[in-house]
């Protein structure tokens, strides 16, 4: 049966920090709808009881970004999902209010202090929580985390800063061809 709360609890605070994978949604009023899985662990922050925070990649798109800076009028919608994919069944979702923080934006330096940059790092998207729901989770697979990927870090540390840069100021358009105001630096991230 689904739980309702206006805000995070502790015990969700728990169930979030041991989670090492979440997925993100977004809609435009038009277009598709965006769902993305992300990975690395300690991307994910919790600045109060109502309101999260993750470090966003460059990747191949910026749908997220697009969604919510489209959806102004409706003040972002977003919604976040962690399982649990060990024995304790359990999924918890973040509804919510999103807006993305780029370097070049007046509270970056603040907002940044909160994480460790990652090779790539594009923006910060800050969520203001409207309400949390859990559920049973039951229907979810048991799984074991081997490791993370490193991949998409391990092409960020590669690239040249310059042209990684150029690379992303002419990205300014999702799929669906929604404006997107794109990063104006790179984070090599720690070697």
């Amino acid at each position: 049966m689904a739980e309702f709360t206006d805000t995070l609890t502790d015990k969700h605070i728990a169930f979030i920090a041991k989670q090492p994978v979440y997925f993100t949604a977004t809609a435009a009023a038009d277009g598709r709808i965006n769902l993305s899985p992300k990975g690395y662990a300690d991307s994910f922050r919790i600045l109060s009881e109502s309101r999260v925070a993750y470090l966003d990649l460059g990747g191949s798109g910026n749908e997220t970004h697009a969604h919510l800076a489209a959806a102004q009028i409706d003040k972002g919608r977003i919604t976040i999902m962690f399982c649990a994919f060990d024995r304790s069944a359990l999924i918890l979702r973040l509804y919510g209010r999103g807006r993305a923080v780029l370097p070049q934006d007046d509270e970056w330096e603040a907002l940044a202090a909160h994480f460790t940059l990652l090779p790539g790092t594009r923006q910060i998207f800050v969520i203001d929580i409207d309400s949390v729901q859990t559920s049973c989770g039951w229907g979810v697979p048991m799984m074991e985390l081997s490791r993370e990927r490193d991949t998409l870090q391990k092409y960020h540390r590669q690239a040249d800063p310059v042209l990684w840069v150029e690379k992303f100021q002419e990205r300014t358009r999702s799929i669906d061809g929604l404006p997107t105001r794109p990063t104006d630096r790179f984070f090599a991230g720690e070697a």
